[in-house]
């Protein structure tokens, strides 16, 4: 017989053929694996080599940056060069080498680090080791070669190729051993040695079994036993040992402990025993986040980042991704077409037992064994498939959600500063694609059918974006639009976490359901013949029907996204403004708004509930009706008897089939619902870019070569080139700008309200649109580039202060600092020249109190003074200070000037400040811009401008002009300034409680963590699953719950005793039946897991291959047609069953969710203001985003899945213990080792899970900040340093996220390991009762056995998630008994503070204009919190129309009275619905509220709305740009405020501060209060208009409570009260305190430096009144009256009754 042609079969009864032993096993395949192993070294080595040459020919010189090039916006969010690397290959020995001096660490940013260089313990003796055993081979085919004990001719050759394969081991395991640590080495040559290794040994075992079954000559049989062990050996040492048996370089940063992942060897990272050491950890206390190993260097964010960026991108993003990923997921498909084939042979073996048990005479007892043996090995190497593929895929997945976020928010970093719409991410891409498919020939189908989209609510871009948007885009094509904030949050923290989820499980679509799908049709073909061809139809038409399904599961994903969006963008706006809204006691209506979005978001989520019920019907269906007609056509047309081996095997094939199948449906559904989220993200990722860098140039240098900062005439506009506005006039423009600053010295920007003052400033920061012209400002380069000049310590640099400060959530002093060096001297002075020093000493924790997000700790005037501090402190040259004075009162303001902007810090440095006071500035000042409606009105030298009269009167010199700089900063700050603690509307209202012990004691400067995040401990306690529980439904509810779920488990058991009935009426004497139970799979085996019916499958199959020896007897006639009907019916109603359980609990979960959301909601809007202050917003938002998204689309899956597992086992229990009471021993024993499984691993994954959730808010919330502050962060050139921030938190997230699947894929190793342990048992059983026991109960046992098995794993498994999802239930409890948890309100803030206000006795007489005036920390704004009942009295009470505020209802009295706060509030909307979002008023009341407030100027006509005649006007002249404001003669803005439906974007930011604050205060005027409360509300205003709207409130009937800084707005009030440290100093007309000498109110009115100009003020104010105010004397000597603010009594019951009830 010619060499390598063996008779077919190859197994012959007991044993291989000795054909395919000597030449396949010991000749053939051993001389490939070395062949290719040798290949792949020569090729490997030749490749390397000429690498490395041509590394040495380059020189490894980087193309130097060319001075000249532009920057692009991509330098500044890329990490340098040498920071980011790490060597990609963790296989490649090439990481480090000792001895030879080859010692090349990989450099990381990190700082505080420490490495350590880990060698395996015993690397050289395992080596020596290897050396000796192969030897020992090559000695032992020696001796067979010389003897000839392998038989002659082909024995020869084995010798001889033994020889060849040993002796070539040899070469390489000697290479490893002398040259391993030298510069000679040859990379990789572990991996070849092992994979040989382990070929090998699987080789020998199959001849060493064959020599003991069959054997031999003695010397034969002692060779082959000596090759074997030797074999065993070098296979444990290969298995056993470190991966790669070399010195691993650990790191520890920042103290966290590395990763042991890369120390583990084979055999540990194949059953994951590295991770017992984490759940060990967590088993013994609970985890916190030091506790949990660092990622591997090769997955940390920056060094997955650099890789990826250096791979360049040629198509879209997600082929990109699918091409820089490629080689891993290569490596899972290969794993997972391993598993796939191994999942049938579990099948195939217990045909094979339950064949011997039916017949024992048709082969040897070894036989036999050897098939209960295989049992188990063949399920673990499916198991170790399985596991692997899954850990590359959340490998692949933690890599990618790194790729995402950090790309998210590198683009987040550079994108333009667009005051344009907001654009419907997905929209354009699916209009294109319904387009597209509209015309093509399916889409004429589909239109047919009635598929195509007719309807406008399905389509979701278009139910998404307001019906206006898509009108807008078809008009202007605009390309101005750009993603809001809520969009970009969710794209970071939705759609990259869906995208990177998909990933690690798509080798499901790729290897795993393809290689199923064929195996299981290949066998079913053999074992039913042309019956099967039916089932294959049905199969086939599964599959389009299973994509239908994850189309519609798309389509609703998508609805649902969108309704998400929206509802989380509502809540985010509305938490963002609560005080506003808590103060005009609008929760109620606001919470109508949000229920409206959730209304449609729980629709969309109903549709998707029903959907998915139904696909689940379907699935349980299909293999009735599979069944059905196989059968039918299998009994009734081919009339053959359906015997019990033929019926079993075949519905076990076809459950089978059904997982790969519904795999493929589902993953194709996730892949296209990723799609969905990938281009989200790509088309956000080419949004325009900022031209900043382009604009501004490397350098400062004009044509002449000096340095400029200015403009040479330049346009500017919001924007785009061509963006327009809705009736077609231009956005705002900066027009013809010529300006040059005085470089090193002081230039003043000023000009009215809305003239385009921080428009100038940000056009010099290059965030403007330049239309034509140059503009000039050092910024272009990252500020770690630029190095200080050595004199003076100065960069080329700017610093930035925003008119609305921009704070990060961190400590003031990190504020300060902003990541310079800090220097304690600098620090002070800073410290002491913005007037901070009193505020430090009055916060808890001085300059380490926390400023919380945005900055909420603290009173506007403090933030303020905080970014003011943070420019002056840092080394930049240039200082751009948008009106920073405007938040401060006048007296600070003086101080902040004269020390801070002109003192000693400022020297060298030139400044460019916008602002409105310009008595105090300009007179200082070098140089002077004024603008007037985006264009220059006058500019120059100050004394030019000031002599020109073009700034009014206002500049007389009344500060000495050109005082120059103070030399040097005052010691300390005098106690008049500055103390601004006082005016924070938070400090005043609810102090938290950290303080304890009295105030003497030294305060504590404890750091609290800003984002710190509360974490539960231990399991999920029952007061959540009851509240959840509770929700879904009343006790009725869970009576049909319990029902349902009954009759469908019924339902099985009842279709597994039918079936064995029908099989037994053909069975011949000798019960060929085989019980096989098609019912007690897990619930979750649809959705998860196939591995169950691969087990159970295929028993008694009398294979038409395998010749009986028995005869089958003719069988008799059986009503096949009753049997099928029967069977059907039960099948039927079983899916029945399975529809109604899932409707009947998603419609509870609806109810829950619903019921959720309204409690969290109202219980957040209905929270004290102490719990905004606590509680950063990001941690409430992840509880109504990621936590709400929880419990409403995963906890009723599951919970389904954990009840139907419960009662799976409940009825396997009884059915075993009623066949083989026996097995109840082993199953106690085996159920005790799950509970043990199950908890220790519950434990460290509960913990996992709950940081990793924790770990997300500080991402959000770091998003969120940089989004709103990316003009100071561009401003300060410091990307990098906020990406590195980022990387870092991506980091800690995703820490927790991959132990916590490693812990999964170890309990799933070790369940699937004590499955096997039951087969087996369940194995042996039936070989010891041999003879004793019948097949039908052998099968049953066997069958039910495995089917408890897997049960439990799923128990194990859902459980732990149910746990899990009741976790985001649980954080959401949390918030609802949040009201008790925080509040402790009395009239202090805390009870061991001294009172805020004390005993004040005043009283505020009906429609009198009172100002309340004082040091910053008198108590000013805790007057205006007690009026609001946001402070309760301790004692005593306010009266307002002698009715004590503390009886009414919060509601009532917040309707009836007003604030303006100092921080303008403003929603995304139009200008309409900010001043009126209830439509309570008409256009006439609106626009007469806004020329109140002087936004629209008495010239400007408004269109006439609703065709109402307007109340007679002046005559105006109107001229020809009124008409035609599309093509004005000369380019002007036009004013916004005409247009009602004029957009407003996120918290106003394309509105100037004036404009926001004015329009505030229209709000507030539109309201018409009894009583208005002006919280500095006219701060960022020009005086003029200041002066303009005080004549306005003058007018006002109201009561009206001013809290002010400029004194001028106040002078000439009806009474000023003055406060000092919570107390009454003066109470008085403001004309009677000035005279008064030594008084409180004169001083403050000599240090504003405008002394004369308040007296005439107030006395012009007194004389005019004098009639009226006779008996104000025994008031101003402080007679204690009852302190009471009046108002009619008539207003209030009227504000009472047309209060509106709110919407339930």
């Amino acid at each position: 017989m010619s060499f390598a042609s063996c008779s077919w079969p190859i197994w012959q009864t007991d044993d291989f053929s000795h054909c395919f032993q000597q030449d396949y096993l010991k000749i053939l395949l051993p001389l490939i694996v070395i062949g290719l192993s040798f290949l792949q070294l020569f090729i490997g080595n030749i490749l390397r080599a000429a690498t490395r040459n041509q590394k040495q020919d380059n020189g490894y010189q980087r193309v130097a940056n060319n001075e000249g090039a532009p920057i692009s916006s991509h330098a500044h969010t890329d990490l340098p060069e040498q920071e980011e690397l790490v060597s990609e290959s963790e296989e490649d020995d090439e990481d480090l080498a000792i001895n030879g001096g080859r010692l090349a660490l990989a450099k990381t940013a990190t700082h505080g680090s420490i490495k350590q260089a880990d060698a395996p313990p015993g690397q050289t003796l395992s080596v020596v080791i290897e050396e000796l055993a192969i030897a020992a081979l090559v000695g032992v085919n020696a001796v067979a070669l010389t003897t000839g004990a392998f038989g002659k001719d082909r024995g020869t050759i084995s010798a001889i190729v033994g020889l060849t394969v040993w002796v070539y081991l040899l070469i390489l395991v000697s290479l490893r051993l002398f040259l391993g640590n030298s510069q000679w080495r040859v990379p990789q040559i572990w991996n070849h040695t092992a994979a040989i290794y382990s070929v090998q040994w699987l080789f020998t075992t199959v001849i060493f079994r064959s020599v003991l079954v069959h054997p031999s000559s003695q010397l034969t049989q002692i060779l082959i036993i000596v090759e074997f062990a030797l074999n065993t050996l070098l296979f444990s040492v290969a298995m056993l040992t470190r991966k790669g048996n070399k010195v691993v370089v650990l790191e520890w940063e920042e103290g966290i402990e590395p990763s042991r992942e890369n120390l583990a060897s084979l055999f540990s990272h194949f059953t994951f025993a590295w991770v017992d050491s984490v759940l060990w950890a967590g088993w013994k206390e609970p985890l916190d986040l030091t506790r949990v190993w660092n990622l591997l260097p090769r997955d940390k964010a920056a060094a997955v980042l650099a890789n990826y960026r250096h791979f360049k991108k040629t198509t879209s993003l997600s082929f990109h991704l699918v091409k820089y990923f490629k080689g891993m997921l290569i490596v899972q498909a290969a794993w997972a077409v391993m598993s796939g084939i191994f999942t049938f042979l579990p099948t195939l073996l217990l045909k094979a037992i339950l064949e011997y048990v039916e017949d024992p005479s048709i082969a040897p007892r070894n036989v036999l064994w050897l098939y209960v043996i295989l049992l188990p090995i063949v399920d673990i190497i499916r198991s170790v498939g399985d596991a692997q593929a899954l850990w590359i895929g959340r490998k692949i997945c933690i890599n990618l959600r790194a790729i995402l976020v950090g790309e998210i928010y590198a683009k987040a970093l550079r994108r333009k500063a667009a005051a344009g719409k907001d654009t419907v991410l997905g929209a354009k891409k699916d209009a294109a694609d319904a387009d597209a498919a509209s015309k093509g020939f399916l889409g004429k189908i589909k239109r047919a059918v009635g598929l195509g989209k007719k309807n406008k609510k399905d389509d979701p871009a278009i139910a998404n974006g307001t019906a206006n948007t898509t009108k807008d885009k078809a008009k202007t094509g605009d390309d101005d639009e750009q993603a809001n904030m809520g969009t970009i949050i969710n794209l970071m923290s939705v759609d990259s976490f869906k995208v990177s989820e998909v990933t690690s499980y798509l080798h499901f679509l790729v290897a795993s359901a393809p290689t199923q799908l064929t195996v299981s049709i290949i066998l079913l073909y053999q074992v039913m013949g042309k019956s099967a061809i039916p089932g294959f139809i049905i199969m086939c038409l599964l599959l389009p029907v299973n994509i239908m399904f994850a189309r519609g599961f798309n389509s609703t994903q998508k609805t649902i996204m969108a309704a998400t969006d929206k509802r989380i963008h509502t809540t985010n706006e509305i938490l963002q403004n609560i005080r506003i809204i808590k103060y005009f006691a609008w929760e109620h209506r606001y919470a109508t708004i949000v229920d409206e979005k959730r209304k449609a978001e729980l629709a969309a989520l109903r549709r998707r509930f029903m959907l998915w019920a139904a696909a689940v019907a379907v699935w349980n269906t299909v293999p009735i009706l599979i069944t059905f007609f196989s059968f039918f056509v299998y009994t009734i047309i081919e009339k053959k008897p359906l015997y019990p081996s033929v019926a079993f095997t075949a519905i076990s094939l076809f459950m089978l089939l059904r997982y790969p199948l519904d795999q493929l449906g589902d993953m194709i559904a996730h892949v296209q619902e990723s799609k969905v989220s990938i281009d989200r993200i790509q088309e956000f990722l080419s949004e325009e870019e900022t031209e900043k860098f382009e604009q501004l140039g490397r350098e400062n240098i004009d044509e002449t070569g000096q340095r400029v900062i200015g403009f040479r005439d330049a346009t500017f506009i919001w924007g785009s080139k061509t963006t327009t506005t809705e009736d077609g006039s231009m956005a705002f423009r900066l027009l013809d700008l010529d300006v040059d600053f005085k470089i090193g010295k002081l230039n003043v920007i000023t000009g009215p309200t809305g003239s385009g003052k921080t428009s100038m400033l940000m056009a010099l920061l290059g965030e403007m649109t330049i239309m034509k012209g140059r503009v000039f400002l050092p910024g272009g380069r990252s500020r770690e580039e630029v190095r200080p000049d050595p004199e003076t310590g100065l960069a080329e640099t700017c610093a930035y202060v925003a008119q609305q400060a921009w704070l990060v959530n961190a400590s003031i002093k990190d504020n300060i600092l902003f990541s310079a060096p800090f220097e304690e001297q600098r620090y002070k002075d800073v410290i002491v020249a913005c007037a901070l020093e009193r505020d430090l000493e009055i916060l808890d924790n001085g300059d380490e109190t926390l400023v919380g997000e945005k900055g909420i700790t603290l009173s506007g005037g403090q933030k303020q003074r905080i970014s003011l501090a943070r420019a002056i402190y840092s080394n930049s040259k240039h200082l751009l200070l948008d009106d920073c004075l405007s938040a401060v009162d006048s007296h600070t303001a003086q101080w902040i000037f004269n020390n801070c902007i002109m003192g000693p810090m400022m020297r060298y440095r030139t400044c460019i400040l916008v602002s409105h006071n310009i008595p105090l500035c300009v007179p200082s000042s070098d140089y002077v811009v004024m603008l007037n409606n985006g264009r220059v009105a006058t500019q120059g030298p100050t004394q030019e401008v000031i002599a020109s009269g073009k700034l009014g009167d206002d500049v007389l010199p009344k500060s000495k002009p050109g005082s120059g700089h103070v030399s040097r900063v005052p010691s300390r700050v005098p106690s008049s300034i500055g103390e601004e603690s006082g005016n924070t509307l938070i400090n005043e209202a609810d102090g938290s409680d950290q303080q304890t012990k009295a105030q003497t004691v030294k305060k504590e400067s404890k750091k609290q963590n800003a984002m710190e995040e509360t974490k539960a401990i231990g399991s999920v306690k029952w007061p959540v699953m009851k509240l959840y529980l509770g929700s879904m439904g009343s006790w009725w509810f869970w009576i049909v719950a319990f029902f349902v779920f009954g009759a469908q488990q019924l339902s099985g058991v009842a279709s597994s005793i039918w079936i064995k009935e029908w099989a037994n009426q053909y069975a011949t004497e000798e019960v060929k039946g085989v019980e096989f139970n098609m019912n007690s799979q897990s619930y979750a085996a649809q959705s998860f897991s196939p591995t169950y019916f691969a087990a159970v499958a295929n028993y008694g199959n009398t294979n038409e291959t395998s010749a009986f020896p028995t005869t089958i007897k003719t069988a008799p006639e059986v009503n096949a047609t009753y049997y099928l009907v029967g069977l059907a019916m039960i099948g039927l109603a079983g899916a029945l069953a399975a529809l109604t359980r899932d409707l009947w609990i998603f419609f509870g979960s609806l109810t829950a969710s619903w019921k959720l959301h309204n409690r969290l909601m109202s219980a957040v809007s209905g929270a004290r203001f102490k719990f905004f202050d606590v509680k950063p917003l990001g941690q409430i938002m992840n509880r109504f985003s990621k936590d709400l998204e929880a419990v409403d689309q995963e906890v009723a899956p599951v919970a389904i899945g954990v009840m139907s597992c419960g009662l799976g086992i409940i009825v396997t229990v009884v059915l075993i213990a009623y066949i083989t009471p026996g097995f109840l021993i082993a199953g106690v024993f085996i159920t005790a080792a799950y509970v043990f499984l199950g908890q220790f691993y519950l434990h460290a994954s509960r913990d996992l899970n709950r940081l990793e959730s924790i770990q997300r808010s500080p991402l959000f919330q770091q998003f969120g900040e940089t989004l709103s502050g990316v003009t100071t962060i561009r401003a300060y050139s410091d990307e990098r340093r906020f990406v590195r921030d980022n990387l870092t938190r991506i980091n800690t997230q995703l820490r927790p996220f991959i132990f916590l699947w490693a812990a999964n894929r170890w309990l799933a190793f070790r369940t699937d390991l004590l499955g096997d342990l039951v087969a087996f048992t369940a194995g042996v059983f039936v070989i010891v009762s041999l003879g004793k026991i019948d097949p039908g109960s052998a099968g049953i046992s066997l069958s039910y056995a495995i089917g408890f098995a897997d049960n439990m794993l799923w128990l194990v498994r859902l459980y732990a998630m149910n746990e899990q999802n009741m976790n985001s239930v649980e954080r959401i409890k949390e918030y609802l008994d949040g009201s008790v948890e925080f509040i402790n309100y009395t009239t202090r803030y805390r009870k061991e503070l001294d009172p805020v206000l004390k005993n004040l006795s005043f009283k505020i007489g009906a429609q009198e204009k009172v100002g309340i005036v004082g040091r910053t920390g008198a108590g000013k704004s805790s007057l205006a919190l007690a009026i609001f009942r946001a402070l309760e009295a301790d004692e005593g009470k306010i009266l307002l129309d002698d009715i004590d505020i503390g009886l009414i209802g919060l509601r009532d009295l917040r309707e009836a009275i007003t604030i303006v706060p100092q921080e303008p509030t403003l929603f995304m909307g139009t200008i309409r619905n900010n001043l009126d979002p209830f439509n309570l008023y008409t256009d006439e009341d609106i626009f007469a509220a806004l020329r109140r407030v002087h936004l629209i100027t008495a010239d400007e006509v408004t269109p006439n709305s609703n065709n109402i005649p307007l109340p007679p006007q002046p005559p105006t002249i109107v001229t020809d740009d009124a008409q035609e404001p599309s093509r004005p003669p000369t380019a002007t803005n036009k004013n916004v405020f005409l247009d009602l439906s004029s957009p407003v974007t996120e918290s106003g930011s394309n509105l100037s501060q004036g404009q926001r604050q004015l329009l505030c205060l229209a709000r507030a005027m539109l309201k018409k209060p009894n009583l208005l409360v002006m919280d500095e509300a006219t701060a960022s205003i020009d005086y003029a208009t200041d002066t303009a709207i005080q004549e306005t409130i003058r007018e006002l009937t109201s009561t009206i409570i001013t809290i002010a800084h400029r004194l001028q707005t106040i002078a000439d009030y009806d009474k000023v009260l003055v406060l000092d440290k919570g107390e009454i100093v003066e109470y008085g007309h403001p004309w009677e305190l000035i005279k008064k000498t030594g008084g409180s109110f004169r001083a403050m009115c000599e240090t504003s430096g405008d002394f004369d100009h308040l007296a005439k003020i107030a006395k012009k104010a007194f004389k005019s009144k004098q009639l009226v105010d006779v008996d104000d004397e025994e008031e101003i000597a402080g007679v204690a009256v009852e302190s009471v603010v009046t108002e009619t009594a008539e207003a209030t019951t009227e504000a009472g009754t047309t209060k509106t009830t709110p919407s339930v």
